[in-house]
């Protein structure tokens, strides 16, 4: 494990999922960890399949986090506001310092073909996987420029590289962060800042639970989700899913000194799937 001590981490997405796998192990590392997600009710934001802790929620990551003896800043992250952005990023530096770190895993996604689908859910989902990761890296690679060290990782997926039914929004979004990854990481390259994408397959989370609920709601075929779920686990080559604990031991790697000359990659996490 890197030691992250003298570091602060800012992490999208980090009161669930992945985001807080990544969090806890962030701050296990001895880094200050400002975690944020959407809180509140799926209420007016329904078609996705994203997860809305609520403000008990939020409480408990905060009281959970801070069993590691670091500095801790957990509140409510609406990527797809710069205001809000700017509020959440003040709040969380003068608690925790500047931003040494970026962690995007804000995400979303839907079951739904081009056909028919809707601008409402394509621009949620293209909003908050890649207009959100825009925004968070927009506003702290100043500062990380500035202190010469930064380390950006953003969370994507195969869905990058590998298209898949009913998925294009999704698809298109990871495909847009990679390329921003890549130019992310070449304009930090002379100050000491890399930028890395993370692509797993099928994790589980919650929101890989949700997306597949949907599948099986649209499919209407009787199945369950748990059936769905062990259907998904069989077709991976290591027979299993992917763990939220190994993405976050990847990222945290990513985020220390050993790491410095890994940039502009898009490494995958899959068991051997190719989705």
């Amino acid at each position: 494990m890197p030691d992250l001590s003298s570091r602060t981490a800012v992490v999208t997405g980090g009161l669930t999922g992945q985001g807080l796998a990544i969090a806890h192990e962030l701050a296990k590392a001895g880094a200050n960890v400002a975690v944020g997600s959407y809180v509140g009710t799926a209420a007016g934001r329904q078609g996705d399949a994203a997860a809305y802790p609520d403000p008990q929620e939020v409480a408990d990551v905060r009281t959970a986090l801070e069993k590691h003896g670091t500095k801790i800043f957990a509140g409510h992250l609406d990527v797809r506001d710069t205001a809000a952005i700017k509020d959440f990023l003040a709040k969380a530096e003068s608690t925790c310092g500047p931003a040494d770190i970026l962690v995007n895993a804000a995400g979303t996604t839907a079951e739904q073909p081009v056909a028919g689908h809707s601008d409402e859910l394509w621009l949620k989902i293209l909003d908050t996987n890649l207009n959100g990761a825009f925004r968070m890296m927009r506003e702290v690679l100043p500062g990380m420029i500035g202190r010469k060290w930064g380390r950006i990782v953003n969370i994507g997926s195969t869905a990058a590289t590998v298209g898949w039914k009913d998925n294009p929004a999704y698809c298109a979004s990871k495909a847009g962060l990679l390329g921003l990854t890549r130019c992310v990481a070449l304009e930090g390259a002379p100050h000491g800042v890399t930028c890395v994408m993370v692509s797993p397959t099928w994790v589980e989370t919650e929101l890989m639970r949700r997306n597949v609920e949907q599948v099986v709601a649209r499919e209407g075929k009787g199945r369950t989700a748990e059936e769905a779920m062990a259907e998904i686990a069989a077709q991976n080559p290591q027979g299993r899913i992917i763990q939220p604990g190994e993405i976050a031991a990847l990222v945290a790697f990513l985020c220390g000194e050993q790491a410095k000359g890994i940039t502009m990659e898009n490494i995958q996490i899959t068991g051997g799937a190719l989705w």
